[in-house]
């Protein structure tokens, strides 16, 4: 009897631990959608999408008049008990995505990614704001020098 209880708590203890892992993913649906800010170089969109039950797929693009002109492309996967943000940057790192981790910090309304052997940046956050804004970061070492830059966005779609 005792045996029997003690595998069927150990069963419930596996399945449980295996659906938080997998429900991490699910926390983020408000980063969903596209997503719209200024900058310098003009109006920059992110548009998000679910790829399975454990991936969001992310593009960032400027609209040049009738133009679409893509800047990045990003993963975001749950794996190891981790989300990763793996991004692939035009023109940089030889076309090879660069994979960022979540730290403890993330949470259901903030992720904060890290790599700390990435050139620029190092951290990439994302802070939900509300239902339709959003405030996006990265930052990191540059030339010697903390650097960042900000990103507050709306949703638009």
């Amino acid at each position: 009897m005792k045996t029997k209880l003690i595998a069927a708590l150990m069963g419930i203890i596996i399945i449980g631990s295996w659906a938080q892992q997998q429900s991490e993913i699910k926390k983020l649906k408000w980063l969903l959608g596209t997503w719209e800010t200024q900058t310098p170089k003009g109006k920059l969109y992110e548009t998000w999408t679910p790829k399975s039950k454990t991936e969001f797929q992310g593009k960032s693009y400027y609209l040049n008049k009738k133009d679409t002109i893509l800047f990045e492309s990003v993963q975001l996967v749950e794996k190891d008990k981790k989300l990763h943000y793996i991004v692939s940057v035009k023109g940089q790192h030889h076309g090879q995505p660069v994979d960022f981790v979540s730290t403890a910090a993330s949470n259901s309304t903030s992720l904060v990614f890290e790599n700390q052997q990435n050139d620029f940046p190092q951290i990439i956050t994302y802070k939900k704001v509300s239902k339709d804004s959003l405030f996006a970061k990265i930052s990191g070492m540059m030339s010697g020098k903390m650097a960042q830059q900000s990103f507050p966005m709306k949703k638009i779609k």
